[in-house]
């Protein structure tokens, strides 16, 4: 595996840890959202990863014939969340029922913000990683002078 195949599946984690974090942040501002124009409250959302073939833009041939490509990360599902809302007694909230309840979403900020502090760590790492790559890159560069 080349130096520049690591900076590919960093590069795929970064961008799989983005998505997430856009995810996270689009429940966090939605916590209170009774309606929306599907209809009903809004719904938690969940990323699912699975890995793929990194892209290797500087592959050689050789590389590709014998197999050694990284595995990066990818964002396959985006899931919902199917439990029912969570009913809230609020019998004067216009979104309210016959009996006075109130469906709002089941999004837990305190979960959802642990997970995106989890999320900016996995961006920080990857970062790291392809801190580490350019260093023995140049270092490469250095020896051959």
């Amino acid at each position: 595996m080349s130096l520049f195949s690591l900076l590919s599946v960093s590069a795929s984690g970064m961008a799989a840890q983005r998505e997430r974090a856009a995810l996270l942040v689009e429940n966090l501002a939605n916590a209170e959202t009774t309606r929306t124009p599907e209809g009903g409250p809004y719904r938690r959302k969940d990323a699912v990863f699975s890995s793929e073939a990194a892209d290797e833009p500087f592959a050689s041939v050789f590389q590709t014939e014998v197999g050694a490509t990284g595995t990066g990360v990818k964002i396959s599902d985006v899931i919902e969340d199917t439990r029912p809302p969570e009913q809230r007694y609020l019998p004067g909230h216009p979104d309210a029922d016959a009996n006075g309840y109130v469906s709002f979403p089941r999004v837990n900020p305190a979960e959802d913000m642990v997970d995106l502090l989890g999320a900016s760590r996995g961006y920080q790492a990857n970062v790291a990683a392809m801190s580490a790559v350019k260093s023995m890159i140049n270092s490469s560069i250095d020896l051959l002078r």
